[in-house]
């Protein structure tokens, strides 16, 4: 990914969980883009995608650090945040970008036998890693007083498992991703007027939730044609339209602040038609 350079964001560091995935590539590429270092959490459970994500920054000649780290462990997120300490001692944009949903379509009922942990790490991916991750970054983000936090969560948290996609978000996810609300409007009033917290629900994102995903290539084309259908814009999101709207929210956006962002095509408004004005009964006047 090749995007112009510049030094808006030089000194200032932004941590980005799952930038090994699609969405959070794409958000780090474009920190980075503007002289940000980068602190990028990785876990085992992309090998691949992790190796590959660290050779495109090397070669991308921006200031990173990739540290193994489990974010459901409090242990480890803390012994996370003291290495961004000891290294930059700041951070300036949290973006809460962690999160684990099994999509129905590929993991059906949680009653299976294979999904026996499927819920509880649901919960404990989507929220109380996001939840360690702000209350280890607390003194940082702080100290640099002119800072951001982005959670990033679903329009799952509002559709729930019902509609089009059903075959997407599940009970478990959904409630999960609604849990999240209640924390940017909290951490929002802690950490005013110094740092401003905000939440972005995304709805189908190629690589999340939309193209490139293994749910959305189990889905049948009438499935698939129905879900597009529920989108006013009428497709899925890309990865660096995501990218482009969260940086504007962490940087720029220095008014808004304890705000619940659908960035969902009009996913969320769509499914009914707006009907032709009727003629009515009341006569014109002269």
């Amino acid at each position: 990914m090749i995007m112009k350079k510049t030094e808006e964001l030089l000194g200032r560091v932004a941590l980005v969980p799952g930038a090994c995935r699609p969405v959070g590539r794409a958000i780090a590429h474009r920190f980075a883009s503007h002289g940000a270092s980068l602190v990028l959490p990785v876990f085992d459970d992309w090998p691949e995608s992790n190796q590959e994500m660290e050779r495109e920054f090397s070669a991308s000649d921006c200031d990173f650090i990739c540290l193994p780290c489990d974010l459901t462990s409090a242990d480890q997120t803390r012994q996370l945040l003291a290495e961004v300490k000891s290294r930059y001692g700041a951070l300036h944009y949290l973006i809460n970008n962690i999160e684990r949903g099994g999509m129905p379509v590929v993991h059906g009922s949680y009653d299976l036998e294979g999904n026996r942990d499927q819920w509880q790490l649901e919960f404990d991916t989507t929220l109380k890693a996001k939840w360690n991750l702000y209350q280890h970054s607390l003194g940082l983000l702080r100290g640099c007083k002119d800072g951001s936090v982005i959670n990033i969560s679903s329009i799952a948290a509002r559709v729930g498992r019902a509609g089009p996609a059903s075959v997407l978000f599940n009970d478990g996810y959904s409630a999960a991703n609604r849990g999240i609300i209640s924390f940017t409007k909290q951490w929002a009033k802690e950490l005013a007027p110094a740092v401003r917290v905000n939440e972005v629900m995304l709805g189908l994102i190629d690589g999340r939730h939309g193209s490139g995903t293994r749910g959305w290539s189990l889905l049948a084309e009438n499935q698939r044609q129905d879900l597009i259908g529920h989108i006013l814009a009428a497709r899925t999101g890309e990865p660096e339209e995501v990218a482009e709207f969260i940086y504007f929210l962490a940087v720029k956006a220095r008014y808004l602040t304890a705000a619940v962002v659908p960035f969902d095509g009009g996913y969320l408004s769509g499914g009914s038609n707006v009907g032709d004005m009727p003629d009515g009964i009341v006569e014109g006047s002269s």
